[in-house]
Parts: structure tokens; C-alpha cells; sequence
């Protein structure tokens, strides 16, 4: 689509960006939107209302009446000329006489629209989102007071956008761990039963640091908390999107892990990013070692208990060869896990 076939307010990319942080297009319809195209369609007697946000190519209905298509061509929607002017109403009584309008594809083909009425639905740093908006097949005059009301409308559309926003935000942080940013516990779990249940082919890793108490006696636990952050950042790099990696507690990490990967071959990676020396901002780099235990799911897995458990044994198992083998930490590891003071 060239960005001459329709306008593109200057702050495009920022405006974009603003859309997509409210994670709602192509999502299912809502009934705190509905309920809004349908006031405005019972206040303005109009035969059409839509809330639409404005994608990079598209104009995306989160709510519509009287239109049966999801989206429309930006080239050729009547809100791309909306956002232009976020702090205005776009009003058209009449589309065929507007020089701008009267040769759109809606207007000179079916559903022969003539008139338009849009309000820029704008978030607090003045991005122009998209529209609430009325429709009709014929010409009507929009006076003053049916102006006021579309921007109450609109209003009221920004506040269910903040809102939704709000309550998926309360609820990632209720599954997300306040320090690492990783999932929770309540997330691992669920993640695991939902795999168990969809009869998901994956395997199930259980994680453990070797010597991380150490670290906190000798440094404190902000140093501690230093060393959780940088282990989950490069433990997240290891993983794909689709898997649910989580901090599960204390130096405990846990990953539903999804098939099409070698889990020896994770397992090494793990262990190399993990223990390579990790630079504190208090100290001098220091070390910590992993322990990994993993568990598959096969038909005789019939709970996340027993998987649970599975990968529980694997882990202690693990600690247990290397405790006998007068090494703690990870094969591979070749720093103490205090540096050595220069002499």
C-alpha cells in the first residue's frame, strides 16, 4: 500500500506502537464495546456504528453494527482522514458532494454510503487510535449537540480501552515474578496442567543453582537478587516463545518446554550461558553453577504431580553425582565461585 493512496498522521510509528500496547485487535467482541455502537447507533438513528482501530494497513472493528466485514483497506476507510485531527470531530453530511470522498468505493459502489461522522478515540500522549463512528446511507445534517455526544462517546470508549488495559496488566502481574519478570508458580502450573490436558508432546524442566547460597551470605541478597535477574535473562535466551520458563522460588526455575528440541542440547546450552562468570556491580565477576532435571511426558503421565516428580528425582539425582564427584557445580565450570583478589 503506497502512503500516498491515504494520509499518515507524522507520528505514524509512535501511534502504531500506542495501538498495539493495548493488545486488542483481532480479538473477540467485548460487551462493554458493544454496548457503546449500540447507544450510538439508538442516539443518531443511523443504520451503521463502529469503534475502529487503526492497524498499519487496516482499519480493525473492535465493535461494529449494521456491517457484516471485520476490517477495511485503510486506502479507503473514512477514519485514516480521522487521525489526521485527533483534537476534531471528522463530520461529513454528505459524501458524494465532498471532493474528498466522493469517488471512494464505498460512496460510488455498495453499501453507497453519503454520510460520515467520526471521533478520534486518543490516549494521553495524544496518539489518535482509531474512531467511534456513525454511518448512513443518505445524507443527514450533524448539529452541535450530536457532536457533543459523539465526543462523549468517545470518551467512554477511551475508558474501556484504559480499563481492559488495566485488567490485562493486574493479571500478567499476577502471573509474573515481581523480580525476574519471568512466570510465576501460578503460571508454571498452569501451563503444565494445560499441556497434560491438550496431550501436548513436551518435556519438563526443573532448575536449581548450585552455590547460590554462598552468594548470598557472602555478598547480601541484593547481590543475590543481582545474580536471579542476570541468571533469568540468560535463561530466557535459551528458550522460545512458546515455552513457559518461570521462576518457581527461591534459586528454583522451571520450564514446560515444547517438542522439536533436543533437551540434551538445551540442557548444555543452559549450562554454558548460566555459568559464565556474572558481573555484579558491587564486586568482582563471580560464578554460579546449574543443576538440571527433566522429566518427558508419555501416556503413563497422568498428572502434573507425577511429571512433577519425575523431574524432581532427575534433579537431585543430578546434585547427588556431582556432590560425589567432588565437583558442585555445572561440568564446564572453570572459575571458583568467589574471584580470586589479585596479589
Amino acid at each position: 500500500m503506497s502512503h500516498d493512496s491515504c494520509p499518515f498522521p507524522e507520528n505514524e510509528a509512535q501511534r502504531l506502537e500506542a495501538v498495539r500496547s493495548y493488545n486488542i485487535l483481532d480479538t473477540p467482541p467485548e460487551v462493554d464495546f458493544d454496548a457503546l455502537t449500540r447507544v450510538a447507533a439508538h442516539a443518531f438513528d443511523t443504520p451503521v456504528a463502529v469503534i475502529g482501530l487503526m492497524d498499519s494497513d487496516r482499519l480493525w472493528f473492535k465493535s461494529k453494527l449494521g456491517l457484516e466485514v471485520p476490517q477495511l483497506d485503510r486506502r479507503i476507510a473514512f477514519c485514516a482522514h480521522a487521525l489526521m485531527l485527533p483534537d476534531q470531530l471528522l463530520v461529513v453530511e454528505d459524501l458524494a458532494r465532498d471532493p474528498c470522498f466522493k469517488d471512494n468505493p464505498l460512496v460510488t459502489g455498495p453499501p453507497h454510503l453519503r454520510f460520515y461522522a467520526g471521533a478520534p478515540l486518543v490516549d494521553a500522549q495524544g496518539h489518535a487510535l482509531g474512531t467511534i463512528a456513525v454511518v448512513d446511507n443518505k445524507p443527514r445534517i450533524f448539529g452541535e449537540s450530536h457532536r457533543a455526544v459523539l465526543r462523549d462517546l468517545a470518551a467512554l470508549a477511551m475508558t474501556a480501552l484504559e480499563s481492559r488495559r488495566r485488567s490485562i496488566r493486574l493479571a500478567q502481574l499476577a502471573l509474573t515474578d515481581h523480580l525476574t519478570g519471568l512466570s510465576n508458580r501460578v503460571e508454571f502450573d498452569r501451563a503444565l496442567a494445560h499441556a497434560i490436558q491438550t496431550d501436548s508432546t513436551f518435556f519438563l524442566l526443573l532448575m536449581d543453582l548450585d552455590g547460590f547460597k554462598a552468594i548470598n551470605d557472602r555478598f547480601g541478597h541484593a547481590a543475590g537478587d543481582e545474580v536471579l535477574c542476570e541468571v533469568a535473562r540468560r535463561l530466557r535466551g535459551q528458550f522460545r516463545a512458546e515455552d513457559v520458563l518461570s521462576r518457581l522460588g527461591g534459586d528454583e526455575f522451571g520450564a514446560v518446554v515444547s517438542s522439536g528440541k533436543s533437551a540434551k542440547t538445551l540442557v548444555r546450552r543452559i549450562t554454558e550461558a548460566v555459568c559464565a562468570p556474572i558481573a555484579l556491580s558491587s564486586s568482582e565477576p563471580l560464578c554460579v553453577g546449574i543443576s538440571v532435571g527433566i522429566a518427558s511426558c508419555t501416556k503413563a503421565i497422568d498428572s502434573p504431580i507425577s511429571l512433577l516428580a519425575q523431574a524432581d528425582q532427575a534433579l537431585y539425582r543430578r546434585k547427588r553425582e556431582r556432590r560425589a564427584s567432588g565437583n558442585p557445580f555445572s561440568s564446564g565450570m572453570i572459575h571458583q565461585i568467589f574471584p580470586s583478589k589479585s596479589r
